[in-house]
């Protein structure tokens, strides 16, 4: 529903002309085009005071909801306080109080933290770690995943289209599938291997959840054969998966843990990379290395004050056992409503992060006919198709990155039953207008069509 006023307003011909063109006018090719102007909650409101209902919450990087007053309110009281921000000849008093909360919480051995500002430095850092505590250079990754947009963390992504442009990369990364402990064990065994770095459920390439033991599985193979096992949770930690981290349900603790996005609230950039003593010292424990890793803002004072105000929080309103209530309601719900419709493949999901896959079977009349389509259809509009239909309906939400025929549901563990039901309504009934091939074609085809005569614009 992109209108004039959106296309000339004076923000989106700055940030057209100023920050990324190209993603401008792929929100106009379907009409995806808003300007969302203010948030609290689980509501967000556009140029032209339209509310919406936030069912992706940035990512989940907004779980306590957007603008949750109790932590505005925290940060408001910092900024009275005139305390040194940004400290580096001594100690920083508060990441030691922000590391001792982790600390606490993460169980374990992971006592040290090593902060950063986004997920991707987390995993860069963690990189850096495993290879000066071991001595050793292969990282052993997964196919699908996803751990960041950084050089570093490109050398273990999983998506040939986000990765392959900036190669050549970091050195001795190796893939392997996904879900399979099998391949990791041989990979493990082929070449001195300073880390295995997962994500336990890969959310960008679907929503794909490990099988049962899995991750528990590769943290043996790990120890036995002298590397670490890295856990990814920067979007899955701190509740999403109904447990506090997605590695409890195992009954293990990962040799190094990377956390982000929810650890700031959704108000500061800042992220986290744990590990036990032992390992910390190996790789930076004397006068020589202590400085070898490290950013100017890394530990400030201003988001480790917010971040601890976060966990306090998260504990408090029990948001990961809310999680996983929600969450099976949620799932439940989907199941029985759009769960055998034609064009779902399959309902899935952890908690409060679920995945409706979308596609159809070209197997006779025109759908055999237009298989080629079909399958293009499938595999690259789905998604956003349903997205848009969905924003048309007042509610926010986005395929993953890396499969757009996956829709994602991922909102704030504040939501609530009411929320979840109209989400899983409005789901049900766009689906409910196309039970057959020909229908959805004419409609993205005619939508398509009138996004292309106004040049693809916002």
């Amino acid at each position: 529903m992109s209108d004039a006023s959106a296309r000339q307003h004076p923000q989106v011909v700055l940030f057209d002309r100023h920050v990324n063109p190209a993603f401008v006018r792929l929100l106009g090719t379907l009409g995806y085009g808003r300007i969302f102007t203010r948030a609290r909650g689980t509501r967000m409101w556009d140029h032209e005071g339209r509310e919406y209902l936030d069912m992706l919450s940035a990512f989940g990087s907004t779980s306590l909801g957007n603008n949750p007053e109790e932590l505005t309110t925290a940060m408001k009281s910092f900024l009275d306080d005139d305390a040194v921000n940004l400290v580096h000849i001594g100690p920083q008093v508060h990441a030691a109080e922000l590391a001792s909360d982790l600390a606490a919480l993460a169980g374990g051995d992971l006592e040290v933290s090593m902060f950063s500002n986004s997920g991707g430095e987390a995993l860069e850092a963690a990189m850096k770690l495993a290879r000066a505590a071991t001595g050793r250079t292969r990282i052993v990754y997964a196919k699908g995943g996803f751990h960041g947009s950084g050089l570093g963390p490109l050398s273990i992504m999983g998506s040939g289209r986000m990765r392959d442009v900036f190669e050549p990369l970091v050195p001795d990364c190796v893939e392997v599938p996904w879900n399979d402990a099998g391949a990791i064990d041989t990979a493990l065994r082929e070449g001195k291997c300073a880390a295995v770095i997962l994500e336990p459920i890969q959310i960008e390439a679907g929503v794909l959840l490990p099988k049962e033991g899995y991750l528990a599985e590769v943290q043996a193979m790990c120890k036995k054969r002298g590397a670490l096992f890295v856990l990814d949770e920067v979007q899955t930690g701190l509740g999403r998966t109904g447990s506090l981290f997605a590695y409890e349900r195992e009954g293990f603790v990962p040799d190094v843990l990377a956390l982000g996005k929810a650890l700031g609230g959704g108000m500061v950039p800042i992220s986290a990379t744990l590990a036990s003593r032992d390992v910390w010292n190996r790789a930076f424990g004397t006068a020589e290395k202590f400085d070898l890793h490290g950013t100017t803002y890394s530990g400030n004072a201003f988001a480790c004050r917010t971040a601890r105000t976060v966990l306090r929080l998260v504990q408090e309103k029990e948001l990961p056992r809310r999680a996983e209530q929600l969450g099976a309601l949620f799932l439940d719900a989907l199941r029985d409503r759009v769960g055998k419709h034609p064009f779902v493949r399959d309902v899935r999901g952890r908690g409060l992060i679920l995945a409706v896959e979308l596609g159809a079977e070209p197997r006779t009349g025109v759908g055999k006919l237009l298989s080629g389509v079909v399958d293009t259809l499938s595999r690259k509009v789905f998604g956003q198709w349903l997205a848009v239909r969905l924003l048309e309906k007042n509610i926010v939400c986005q395929p993953a990155s890396q499969q757009w025929n996956v829709l994602r549901l991922e909102p704030a563990l504040t939501v609530t039953e009411a929320e979840i039901i109209r989400t899983v309504e409005a789901i049900g009934d766009i689906l409910a207008e196309y039970t057959e091939m020909v229908p959805l074609l004419r409609d993205v085809g005619q939508r398509l069509g009138k996004q292309a005569l106004s040049g693809f614009s916002f």
